[in-house]
C-alpha cells in the first residue's frame, strides 16, 4: 500500500463528462489503444465535472502565460482493466529490453522488476478503498503543445521509467538546454497549480484534483486540515461511451 492510499473516500457521486476536443488536444487514436489496451467501449478522455472545470481554469492561465500554447491530453479515465494491462506491458517491456525470459523468473526477481513498474503505475486494485487515480475519473496525464503544433520539450517521456521521470530532475541543472525543460516544467505546473491541481511526486506529467493522491499531497502540506479524497473508482459506465 503507498501512503496515499490510507486517506478515506467520501464519494460525492459527481459524473464524469468529456474533455472536449475543441478545447484542448487529445493523442487519437489514445496511446495505450495503440499498445492494444481494451477499452471495451469506453474513452479515456473523460474526467469528473469539477476536474474539468478546473482544467479550464489550467487552460486559461495557459492563455496569460503563453497565448499561443494548447494544452494536450495523453490520458485520464483508466478502468482498472486498462491499469492491469499496462503493468503488464511494462512488465514485459523491461524483461524484453533486458534479454529476460519472464517464466524463469525467480519470485524475487519478478518482485524486483514489479517494483520498478510500480514507480510510475499504481497497482489495478479492485478494492474500493484503494483505486488507482486513474480509475477514479480525477487523475489526468498531460503535455502542452507550442505555437507550431509540435509537444513542448520536457526533457523526458510520458511514462519514462527513468530518474528523468521525476519533476524537479532538471531543478539544480546549469546546462542551458536542461535549463529550458526544467521552465517548461514549471508552466505545466504552474497552470495545473492555478487549477488546484496537485501534481504527482515521481511524474511531471501527472496531476489530479479530488482523489487520494491529490488528498494526501494537500494533507502534507496542511496537516491540521485533514482533506479527505471526494472521488473513488468510477462504477457507472453508461456516461463514458465513445
Amino acid at each position: 500500500m503507498k501512503p496515499y492510499q490510507t486517506i478515506p473516500i467520501i464519494e460525492c457521486n459527481q459524473p464524469l463528462v468529456p474533455i472536449p476536443d475543441d478545447q484542448f488536444i487529445l493523442e487519437t487514436p489514445p496511446p495505450y489503444v495503440k499498445l492494444g489496451a481494451d477499452y471495451q467501449g469506453t474513452s479515456p478522455y473523460f474526467v469528473r465535472k469539477e476536474v474539468l472545470e478546473r482544467l479550464f481554469k489550467a487552460k486559461n492561465k495557459l492563455k496569460e502565460i503563453k497565448p499561443h500554447w494548447q494544452i494536450k491530453i495523453f490520458d485520464a479515465y483508466r478502468p482498472v482493466t486498462v491499469q492491469q494491462f499496462m503493468v503488464d506491458y511494462t512488465f514485459n517491456s523491461i524483461c524484453c529490453d533486458r534479454h529476460i525470459d519472464s517464466n524463469l523468473l525467480t519470485g524475487e526477481q519478478k518482485a524486483s522488476i514489479y517494483q520498478e513498474v510500480y514507480q510510475i503505475w499504481a497497482i489495478p486494485s479492485n478494492n474500493p478503498l484503494t483505486p488507482p487515480p486513474h480509475s477514479t475519473g480525477s487523475a489526468i496525464d498531460l503535455t502542452l503543445v507550442d505555437e507550431n503544433g509540435l509537444e513542448v520539450n520536457m526533457g523526458g517521456e510520458i511514462d519514462e521509467l527513468s530518474e528523468r521521470s521525476n519533476p524537479n530532475y532538471y531543478k539544480n541543472s546549469t546546462n542551458s538546454q536542461e535549463r529550458v525543460f526544467h521552465e517548461n516544467r514549471e508552466i505545466l505546473l504552474e497552470i495545473m497549480t492555478k487549477g488546484e491541481f496537485r501534481q504527482h511526486q515521481g511524474e511531471w506529467w501527472h496531476f489530479s484534483y479530488g482523489d487520494q493522491m491529490w488528498a494526501w499531497l494537500q494533507n502534507l502540506d496542511n496537516p491540521s486540515i485533514k482533506t479527505l479524497a471526494k472521488y473513488g473508482k468510477v462504477i457507472e459506465d453508461a456516461s463514458k461511451r465513445w
